[in-house]
């Protein structure tokens, strides 16, 4: 499957159970609450990696598996709701990650 076509298919079911509801029937003028729920949204993908951690602490390496798919799946979810090329931003991150210095200049 492309990235494009995880991206549809995320944003889709998110949709499809009501997690942009609020977002999208919004007005323009509206803009600080589209950020506060922009925010809402990261903080979902921040719970999924907190929920990969605790699968890493219990040793439960199908639940560390599943939570970085719920990583992805949120993620993809999110650029779909705001109209982001991901694929095109994960290359252009990639060429300027490549020109980084060493751990990016620092120790971890």
């Amino acid at each position: 499957m492309e990235i494009d076509d995880l991206i549809k298919k995320a944003h889709e079911n998110a949709t499809k159970h009501g997690f942009w509801n609020f977002y999208d029937n919004l007005a323009d003028e509206y803009e600080e609450t589209k950020q506060a729920l922009k925010s809402q949204f990261l903080m979902l993908i921040v719970g999924e990696v907190s929920e990969a951690m605790e699968g890493l602490r219990k040793s439960d390496t199908d639940n560390f598996k599943e939570e970085l798919a719920d990583i992805v799946i949120r993620t993809c979810d999110l650029a779909g709701g705001l109209d982001i090329d991901l694929e095109a931003e994960i290359i252009k991150k990639m060429e300027k990650n490549k020109n980084r210095p060493y751990k990016h200049g620092k120790q971890f």
